[in-house]
């Protein structure tokens, strides 16, 4: 007995335009090792999130001028799943900020490694940041939440639908405004710490101007930021978390 496997035209085009729209995510979303790896990885893991969401493929109408607005949806698609990855990848972004922040104040910036995902010369500090962000992202679930938000848009914002509005504009650049405020918020107790520090020495260096103050403070500045960011380590969780709750509910309110 011979089976036969048939798809029409709507179930085949209903995939290309899911393909096109998870595509988009992935290629902002910094999943931990995913740019270091092969190419092909992208591609398959792009395929299996796309079967994944079988349940909810579009079927689009067939009729008119076929080719090119498939051709249209497929951008519209693409850049829909653009701004779902900018906005997610913002979320860890604040992170890294807060590691350049505080690098620079406390001197790790010369002391620099490459960066496997970009192939860059980046900060050793900036690079344990970008670990530890990925880590609390898997950690937290919010990998499962783009995969939900990506199933919530084929619902609510049907195939060739999407447009960037007024709306979307000012959320996604209130989530990009976010970084800085989510760096400076992480960074700024070792930020205090080292300037009391520099108010110490500058005072010690006017009462003893034999003293060599400036080597003398490198070293303690750089062990301090170490010892006390190793303590306030423990709160980077937290806000993490408030932040990303920030970030998948402006999303949801964007598809409602």
């Amino acid at each position: 007995m011979h089976t036969e496997l048939t798809f029409n035209l709507s179930t085949l085009y209903g995939f290309l335009l899911v393909l096109a729209r998870v595509s988009g995510v992935i290629a902002f979303v910094p999943i931990p090792g995913l740019s270091a790896g092969p190419e092909v990885s992208r591609v398959i893991l792009a395929l299996a999130l796309t079967i994944s969401l079988l349940p909810v493929w579009p079927a689009p109408i067939l009729s008119g001028a076929l080719l090119g607005r498939l051709l249209g949806w497929v951008g519209t698609e693409a850049a829909f799943g653009l701004t779902i990855g900018l906005a997610v990848s913002f979320l860890l972004e604040g992170l890294q900020m807060a590691a350049q922040m505080i690098g620079l104040q406390a001197g790790y910036s010369f002391a620099s490694t490459v960066d496997p995902s970009t192939q860059a010369d980046t900060t050793t500090l900036q690079m344990m940041a970008q670990l530890f962000a990925g880590s609390l992202f898997f950690a937290f679930g919010f990998d499962r939440q783009v995969v939900h938000i990506l199933a919530r848009s084929l619902e609510s914002v049907p195939s060739g639908t999407y447009s960037f509005s007024g709306p979307i504009v000012e959320a996604v650049t209130h989530l990009g405004s976010a970084v800085f405020s989510t760096g400076l918020q992480l960074a700024i107790p070792v930020l205090a710490l080292l300037l009391l520090l520099d108010i110490a020495f500058a005072v010690l260096g006017r009462l003893q101007t034999q003293l060599q103050v400036l080597s003398l403070s490198f070293s303690v500045k750089t062990l301090a930021a170490v010892a006390f960011l190793g303590g306030v380590l423990s709160f980077y969780p937290a806000v993490f978390e408030k932040v990303g709750r920030v970030t998948f509910t402006a999303l949801m309110r964007l598809l409602n």
